[in-house]
């Protein structure tokens, strides 16, 4: 499809005196992850809201594959599904109970409904927790079977509201898995998160949303670009420091920085160009300098929020408070 699965011009909305979302522009391409990006209260859940037909927009307008949010709704609606950030899914009956329950509201007759629940609990790794009830799932089990259930329709846009909060590691790496092969399946992901390694190994492009407005865009490598250079890191031991910031200055042209570690000393220095790692490695060893590593580091998207916004990315502000009682 050239169609985008997501155009959003000037989205407002306005909760009392705030401005939950205030003129956000986004543009998604089919068949991608796109990340938004922003601490608690930024408006990625409102934004979420009103693309999902669940809030109506104070100003601007958005479509989903073309299709007007304001005036079309109902097929919309049938276009997506939506995983919040709190399991929609009901404690007292079992993962099998709720996904059948989910498909026939859906439309789908008994046996499809049946059949489409074995399907996904198999495709979330939760057959053998098919017969108990939610309230001995775990928290990772609970959103794997939250994001099963907007899957019931197969729908070709999926908006994800920060998916993985709460879980541990190893959780967070399988939905991680998912959202990959959703993908990979010919799906539209829309993610939003305050995570910034998740944006960082999933999204194609992110937005940064930061009170209400998205205040930078692009993929991962052009945000990290807009903020610094890359720039070479040397661990050395700490006898052959003189020798090391000597041959960095002569090849880079600037003076390195040190670091003191527990095991000898980080030299950086900014770089434009990776080729001179090369040459900084026969001088040092000219030099007698033993290296115990060497990388070549971009600016991390922490670097880049604080960067955009003069905060970290997991503040929290009073936006969400309101955002949550309002809304």
């Amino acid at each position: 499809m050239n169609t985008p699965a997501i155009e959003a011009e000037g989205l407002v909305k306005v909760f009392g005196a705030n401005r939950a979302v205030d003129g956000v522009d986004l543009t998604v391409a089919t068949g991608s992850v796109y990340g938004v990006l922003g601490p608690n209260g930024a408006g990625k859940t409102t934004t979420i809201r009103m693309l999902a037909t669940l809030l109506r927009p104070d100003g601007g307008h958005a479509r989903v594959f073309g299709r007007d949010v304001v005036r079309d709704p109902q097929t919309v609606r049938s276009l997506i599904g939506v995983t919040g950030q709190y399991a929609s899914v009901d404690e007292t009956l079992s993962a099998t109970e709720n996904l059948v329950i989910f498909g026939r509201l859906l439309g789908l007759s008994s046996r499809a409904a049946k059949a489409k629940s074995v399907e996904l609990l198999e495709e979330f790794a939760l057959t053998e927790a098919a017969r108990k009830p939610l309230k001995a799932f775990s928290g990772g089990m609970r959103r794997r079977l939250d994001l099963a259930a907007s899957l019931i329709a197969q729908p070709p846009l999926i908006f994800l509201d920060e998916p993985t909060t709460g879980l541990d590691p190893r959780t967070r790496n399988q939905m991680w898995d998912t959202i990959r092969r959703l993908v990979a399946d010919g799906s539209t992901v829309l993610l939003t998160t305050q995570y910034l390694d998740e944006a960082d190994q999933l999204a194609d492009r992110i937005a940064v949303i930061d009170r209400g407005r998205v205040v930078a865009e692009g993929t991962a490598d052009e945000l990290k670009r807009s903020v610094g250079q890359q720039s070479l890191q040397v661990t050395i031991a700490r006898q052959g420091a003189d020798r090391a910031r000597g041959v960095l200055l002569s090849v880079v042209g600037q003076a390195p920085s040190s670091t003191p570690l527990a095991d000898g000393l980080r030299v950086s220095v900014p770089v434009d160009d990776s080729t001179v790692v090369t040459e900084v490695l026969l001088r040092l060893r000219e030099a007698g300098v033993e290296v115990l590593e060497l990388a070549l580091a971009k600016p991390s998207l922490d670097e880049v929020f604080l960067t955009l916004t003069g905060h970290a990315a997991t503040s929290d502000d009073d936006a969400h408070a309101a955002e949550k009682v309002l809304a």
